[in-house]
């Protein structure tokens, strides 16, 4: 069967920038070969040449809530929405995200098991009557009773609840675990700089989902949820914000413990260019002194101690965080001091190693899936180029209204 070739003077191959640009050539939803831009095009194969373009691998956020309409206290209302509400939200977060160059997605919190049942529709769906990025689902968070995100449906109490909930997302398939290690911003009467779970039930949490293959990120703003997951052995750490009663304490310590034990740091950047916090969010805000710049700052200082980051806006959640946004989060990166390339690849192939995913995606590499970016411009130079996608494509497929 004849196949495509998407050329562009520039590209981003999921580690390295080729600046002499590339060819490549697509067959049956795979990339066939990665060839030179001035490689030949064989013949009955259709060409697709972007001369003003920059060409990378679909784009991957690591931390996104379907569920959420992008709109303030959209987290909190899938708690009132229906459930064809639900459906008609989610499926207006994934157009979002395909729009924005985002090709695999992975939800760290839906409501009653809602975006795992999505997942399991889509698979085997790659039309583009329904074009729709790779879902990597957790199902409902595991939280304590009033806890952050308990209305989702994931609160339990107690080693045996603790034990019965690992097993339940086992036996619905979910790729990750989440649990919620602190109070989050956006639960009214959690608090966000102290643990929700001791060390012992966080332990038990990790090492039944080890034993069943699945690895578990932790929802930490607090730094003693932060240095608990540690001690607990989760694979990654959501936010990893290290709030104290006295503000934000992140200690040379700690960056080189995260480094050393591998931890994969998602710091959730980015919003809108516009974007202001809802009141509650402020407030937390101000009363630790965290600001855009910090965080940025922060997460770069993370970058040059050896932790793994990769890029989630935790998008949906509110108006200065819709879905769709994550260039913001990797230009976040860029703009507290990660080299480009490097950020670059929290989106894509840093991202899909952590996904369990690189066998599939996130370089432009041969008999990986074909889930390309193209981008008018060059992000190298001017991550602003993120926001402007030329081109996306789903197994080869040209997403619609995608460009």
């Amino acid at each position: 069967m004849a196949g495509q070739v998407i050329r562009a003077p520039r590209a981003f191959d999921g580690t390295r920038a080729l600046h002499d640009g590339i060819s490549v050539f697509v067959q049956d939803g795979k990339i066939a070969g990665v060839e030179p831009v001035d490689a030949p095009v064989p013949e009955n194969w259709q060409l697709m040449d972007y001369p003003q373009g920059t060409l990378l691998p679909g784009l991957i956020d690591m931390h996104c809530h379907l569920g959420a309409d992008s709109h303030d206290g959209g987290l909190q209302r899938m708690d009132s929405d229906s459930e064809e509400r639900l459906e008609e939200v989610i499926d207006d977060s994934l157009r979002r995200q395909l729009a924005a160059g985002v090709t695999t997605v992975r939800d760290l919190g839906d409501r009653n098991w809602s975006v795992v049942r999505r997942r399991d529709m889509a698979r085997g769906i790659g039309t583009a009557d329904r074009m729709s990025p790779t879902i990597v689902a957790a199902g409902p968070p595991i939280t304590t009773p009033d806890g952050h995100c308990a209305f989702m449906g994931g609160a339990v109490e107690g080693p045996q609840h603790l034990r019965a909930a690992v097993r339940a997302r086992v036996e619905r398939g979910v790729d990750v675990v989440k649990v919620m290690g602190s109070g989050g911003l956006n639960t009214p009467g959690t608090d966000v700089s102290s643990c929700q779970f001791t060390l012992e039930e966080l332990r038990l949490i990790v090492d039944d989902a080890h034993t069943a293959g699945l690895p578990v990120t932790v929802h930490a703003h607090a730094l003693a949820a932060v240095e608990q997951a540690l001690d607990a052995g989760a694979d990654g750490i959501e936010h990893c914000t290290c709030l104290t009663a006295d503000g934000v304490r992140i200690t040379d310590a700690l960056l080189e413990r995260l480094a050393r034990q591998g931890t994969t740091v998602c710091p959730t950047l980015g919003v809108t260019a516009r974007g202001v916090p809802p009141p509650p969010v402020k407030a937390t805000m101000e009363r630790f002194g965290i600001t855009v710049e910090e965080r940025q700052q922060a997460s770069a200082r993370m970058h040059r101690a050896g932790v793994r980051l990769v890029s989630g806006a935790d998008s949906g959640i509110n108006a200065g965080k819709p879905h769709g946004i994550l260039f913001a989060a990797i230009a976040g990166l860029a703009a507290g001091g990660v080299p480009a390339d490097a950020a670059l690849a929290t989106a894509t192939s840093l991202a899909a190693d952590a996904c369990g995913i690189a066998a599939r995606k996130g370089r432009l590499r041969r008999g990986l899936d074909a889930d390309l970016l193209v981008v008018r411009g060059d992000p190298l130079e001017d991550m602003a180029a993120l926001a402007e996608p030329l081109a996306v494509l789903i197994s080869g497929v040209q997403a619609r209204g995608a460009a």
